[in-house]
């Protein structure tokens, strides 16, 4: 499973990054805007820390202007994904901008028809929003399981991209089901490093070595 991570701050990148823990990036308005930078300049900036797709979203909310939106966006560096929203104008500018070799994020899917449209108009990844199903007492996992299914039967090379990850919880089950890739925030991504009982275990070991009265160095 790939693993991208969710945000505009570039030190919180660069530090997953080293620990070879990011494949990509997602950005979005609201992230931009967190970030108080001018979304060229940051955009820019994250391509260079990390080898793997950069999504970049589109304002517009026209065909034509998304697609020259697109085209602007993908002139910052050959890793970037164009966002777009899965709308009938996005999926028309997905089909021409990915008809020129641009990577292609189609975003906010809530349905698996959705996500069939997205893949048909030729999208590099579609992002189910996981968690915001959630808040509205419906189950995105299952959204996750309908579109890996679609996306087999009909051997779809569009690949899912599990967004909206809010816990730990999200990750596994999305990658239990087979999502290709999962964006989470930085935290998210840490925190699947812990367990209780590891601290447990660890606090455990460290008192019985300071009762040995030794040095490693």
């Amino acid at each position: 499973m790939k693993f991208f991570v969710d945000t505009a701050d570039t030190q919180a990148i660069s530090d997953l990054n080293d620990l070879g823990m990011v494949d990509g990036v997602t950005t979005n308005p609201s992230l931009i805007l967190k970030s108080g930078r001018n979304i060229l300049e940051v955009t820019k900036e994250i391509c260079g820390i990390v080898d793997g797709p950069v999504s970049a979203e589109v304002v517009a909310l026209e065909a034509e202007a998304m697609i020259a939106e697109g085209r602007k966006l993908a002139e910052i560096a050959p890793n970037i994904t164009v966002k777009l929203p899965l709308t009938w104008d996005g999926l028309k500018a997905c089909k021409v901008l990915s008809g020129e070799g641009k990577m292609v994020n189609v975003t906010l899917c809530f349905s698996a028809n959705q996500a069939l449209l997205a893949a048909k108009a030729g999208a590099s990844f579609i992002s189910p929003f996981i968690g915001r199903l959630d808040d509205i007492h419906l189950d995105g996992m299952e959204l996750i399981q309908d579109i890996r299914t679609i996306y087999d039967n009909f051997d779809f090379q569009t690949e899912i991209l599990a967004a909206s990850i809010r816990s730990v919880n999200h990750v596994q089950d999305a990658a239990l089901i087979g999502a290709d890739v999962i964006t989470a925030p930085p935290e998210v991504i840490k925190k699947l490093a812990t367990h209780p009982l590891t601290d447990k275990g660890l606090e455990q070991f460290m008192s019985d070595w300071a009762k040995t009265g030794q040095n490693i160095l």
